[in-house]
């Protein structure tokens, strides 16, 4: 393009310097879990694995009282 031709098109659109590309989804390509949840630290929701590892978290916990 030439110099003529680009100073054209910036007066016709104005500069932009925002961010180009489309926009995404933030949470594309996230896991969505459910170890976070408190039933789920707690073993409550009934899981053996889960109440021996709640068991672990509380005795971690409790170590640092």
């Amino acid at each position: 393009m030439s110099k003529e031709s680009d100073f054209q098109d910036i007066l016709m659109n104005g500069i932009n310097f925002g961010r180009g590309g489309e926009r995404h989804d933030p949470n594309e390509g996230k896991v969505k879990t459910k170890a976070k949840k408190k039933q789920y630290i707690t073993g409550a929701h009934g899981s053996g694995s889960a109440r021996q590892k709640a068991k672990y978290r509380q005795q971690r916990a409790n170590r640092k009282h």
